[in-house]
Parts: C-alpha cells; sequence; structure tokens
C-alpha cells in the first residue's frame, strides 16, 4: 500500500472512517494527525457500530498500531473516555497499538467555554462550530500561550502553567459575561486523565521515523475535508487546522519525500455540517436521505446539508491535495433516483469558472452548472465488484472520475468492509 495520505476531498463526513477501515488491512501504522475531537469517523464491524472521534481506525484492527500526531488538540479526559468507551466494546487499546504525542496541545475547559460565547455572540453570523473548543485551542497554540501533552505529564509543571492560563482566561470569560471555571475540579479531572494516557505518550516522530526506516506502511488519516481547511477552505465557515495532504506533514513530522501517494474520499453527492455556502445544496435530497436515517454527524447528531456532487470543487481539491486516487462512499444513497445531477462548472455573474474562487462571498453568489444522468433504480448494497453495479452506476461513477481528474480506485455502497468494490 505504501505510505498513503488520505483526505477527504469535500466538506468533511464523505465516510472516510470506512475507508480507512478497509486499507489499514494493508497498512502497520495509521496516523491521525490534525483536527480535535470535533471530527468523528463512524465504523461498522460485523454489524457492530464504533464511533471514534481522536483515537485512528486501525485501533479496530488486531496488530496495527495507530498514533496521535503533534498536530491533532487533545481533550485529555475525552481520550481517556474513548479509551475507556472501546476496552467496554472489547477493543484491545495499550501503548503497543496506540501512541499519542508529547508535543500535541491540550483542549481545556476555558477552551470550551470561549467557543461558546464566541459562538453565540456571532448571532446569525455564526461559524457553526462543534463548540468542542478546537479553534481557541488552536489559537493559544498559535500565540504560544499553550500547554501540552508534555506539561500534562509533570504534575508540578502543569498545576504551575494551568494557574498562569485560568486566571487570564477567567477574566476573558468574565468580560464576555460568562461564568468563570473551576481551576481545581479542573486540575484535579486533567491530572486523573494523565495517569490513564502516561503509558501511551512519547515522542512520536522518532517513533514514526524509525517506522519509516523499517519500511513500515504507513496510512495518514485525515479528519474534517478540504474545504474545512484554515487556508483553502471556504473562510470562515472552516475549522482550525490544515485538513488538507500537507497537514499530513506537518502534523506528524514526517517529511513530504516520505509520502506516496494521496488518496481523496468524496461521497457520491454532496454534504456539509454547519454555516457557510454550499452551491449544489437541495433541499430534497437532503429530505430523502435524512428519511432514510442518513447523513447526521458522528460527532453533534446534527443533520447534514446535503446536495447534488460538485466537481468543480472536488476538482480544485485535486489539486490542493495532488490527489493520485479517488474513493467514492454512499453510492447506494443514490439508489431510488430516476435521474440525478453533477454540478460541472459555476456561474458568477457572466462569468463560467471550473474551480470556485477564494473569496467566500463570491461562492456565495456562485449559480451551479448542471449535466443530468440517468439512475438505475436498483440496489447496489450486494454488489461486490465493478461489473454487478447496474450500467448507469458505473457510467455515474466514471463521470465523477473524470470530471475531479484523479483515478478511481475504490466505490462503497453501504457502511460495512464487505461493501466495497475495488477497482
Amino acid at each position: 500500500m505504501a505510505n498513503t495520505i488520505l483526505v477527504g476531498a469535500q466538506w468533511g463526513d464523505e465516510g472516510k472512517g470506512k475507508i480507512i477501515d478497509f486499507l489499514t488491512e494493508k497498512a502497520d501504522i495509521v496516523v491521525r494527525s490534525q483536527g480535535g475531537n470535533n471530527a468523528g469517523h463512524t465504523v461498522i464491524v460485523n454489524g457492530v457500530k464504533y464511533v471514534l472521534h481522536l483515537i485512528p481506525s486501525g485501533i479496530l484492527r488486531p496488530g496495527k498500531q495507530c498514533v496521535i500526531g503533534n498536530g491533532v488538540v487533545i481533550d485529555p479526559v475525552a481520550v481517556a473516555g474513548e479509551i475507556s468507551g472501546l476496552r467496554k466494546q472489547k477493543i484491545k487499546v495499550t501503548k503497543e497499538n496506540l501512541l499519542i504525542s508529547d508535543c500535541a496541545h491540550l483542549v481545556l475547559p476555558y477552551h470550551r467555554s470561549l467557543d461558546v460565547q464566541r459562538e453565540t455572540g456571532k448571532g446569525k453570523n455564526k461559524i457553526g462550530t462543534t463548540k468542542r473548543g478546537i479553534g481557541p485551542a488552536y489559537g493559544d497554540k498559535a500565540a504560544r500561550v499553550g500547554l501540552r501533552m508534555s506539561d500534562l505529564m509533570q504534575p508540578e509543571l502543569f498545576r504551575e502553567k494551568l494557574a498562569a492560563r485560568f486566571e487570564e482566561n477567567n477574566a476573558l470569560l468574565e468580560a464576555l459575561g460568562a461564568e468563570p471555571l473551576d481551576y481545581h475540579q479542573t486540575l484535579a479531572d486533567y491530572l486523573a486523565a494523565a495517569k490513564a494516557l502516561r503509558p501511551f505518550v512519547t515522542n512520536t516522530v522518532v517513533f514514526l521515523h524509525e517506522a519509516l526506516e523499517s519500511r513500515k506502511e504507513i496510512l495518514f488519516e485525515g479528519a474534517q475535508g478540504t474545504f474545512l481547511d484554515i487556508d483553502h477552505g471556504t473562510y470562515p465557515f472552516v475549522t482550525s487546522s490544515n485538513t488538507t495532504a500537507g497537514g499530513a506533514c506537518t502534523g506528524s513530522g514526517v517529511p513530504p519525500h516520505r509520502m506516496d501517494k494521496v488518496l481523496g474520499v468524496v461521497k457520491a453527492y454532496t454534504t456539509r455540517v454547519g454555516e457557510g455556502p454550499f452551491p449544489t445544496e437541495n433541499d430534497a435530497l437532503g429530505d430523502m436521505l435524512h428519511g432514510m436515517g442518513r447523513e447526521f454527524g458522528a460527532t453533534t447528531g446534527r443533520a447534514r446539508r446535503c446536495g447534488w456532487f460538485d466537481a468543480v470543487s472536488t476538482r480544485y481539491a485535486g489539486i490542493l491535495n495532488g490527489i493520485d486516487e479517488m474513493a467514492v462512499t454512499n453510492l447506494d444513497g443514490l439508489d431510488s433516483l430516476d435521474s440525478i445531477r453533477i454540478c460541472t462548472h459555476y456561474k458568477l455573474g457572466s462569468k463560467l469558472l471550473s474551480h470556485p474562487p477564494g473569496d467566500v462571498l463570491q461562492l456565495a453568489r456562485c449559480k451551479p452548472v448542471y449535466i443530468e444522468m440517468p439512475g438505475w433504480k436498483t440496489s447496489t448494497e450486494n454488489a461486490r465488484t465493478f461489473s454487478a453495479l447496474p450500467k448507469n452506476a458505473r457510467a455515474y461513477l466514471k463521470k465523477l472520475a473524470e470530471l475531479s481528474g484523479a483515478k478511481l480506485t475504490i466505490a462503497s455502497v453501504g457502511p460495512g468492509r464487505e461493501q466495497t468494490i475495488v477497482l
């Protein structure tokens, strides 16, 4: 499989967890390199549903090593709870299959409170964050006042640093009209989490370079999607980290020349959670998918906004990420439709655009230009080879790959591992 970066090529929620789980059969190590517990991967194995927020999906396969890299922001209490929950589901989690970077930054209670205050204060201009404190934690990292896992592993140092940060942030919260937080309770909670996490914390950069020298094959697991990238997404309606392929390098300490390929994951249609422009949004399609019990967020439970496949944005994602191969998920979600639309261009005033504008106000004014393809009106969920798919479904997948400029290598027709077609 070589060293592979897996990225979402839309607005996240592309079904990356299922594709990652499928690919980990041939990988030795799975690395998470950015984001926090605002992301979520849902994986179904033998009919059992697992929802993962910080721990890489490779944890569900025996013999695989998982790494939470330096680019991730970690809520220690949440990740300790996630480990406990997996163990209750009979999943082995030890230092033999999970490592956490000592350089990863911490998400603290004041980050969550600030997230809530800032988001609610925006009113109709809200971004649509999960209010998990991810943005404020990355903000502290950039301002060089953040606390890291290495601090948490040193109780006296952590106690001193936390007290200083609490004083400043409680003053800020009170100025915003929020209640101050309890320092002593936070200290107790985080030191308890530190005790649980201590066996996992190490210099993961050294571990990964030793693995590379031993010719281990590494899968870099993306969270969120290309258009939530802090630099390249629909700013300000984005997350606070680099969700594109470059983030896998900076967030893990593995240099670019050690990466072999980039796999982009897309849905057979498009979804997004939160606010911001969404050119191909279609309420009727959303109603149909929600009525099927689909498209509800793994982390928040929020109904996702749904729309037709957007080849303009996925083409741009291919450029940004250097996507070599493409996986299409949720094809079965379109099984009942008579006809299916694909957006090939945007119309902005009198201009026909092949790539999305960088300015969010211009993007909001873009109108999709569609082609229409016939549906297949039959279930695809039992197909196990490309040739077993209906003719119109095969034509649709080929058109998506052609318009996106990437080689189609995987098609998914359901949440199970076995519902995966490799081309």
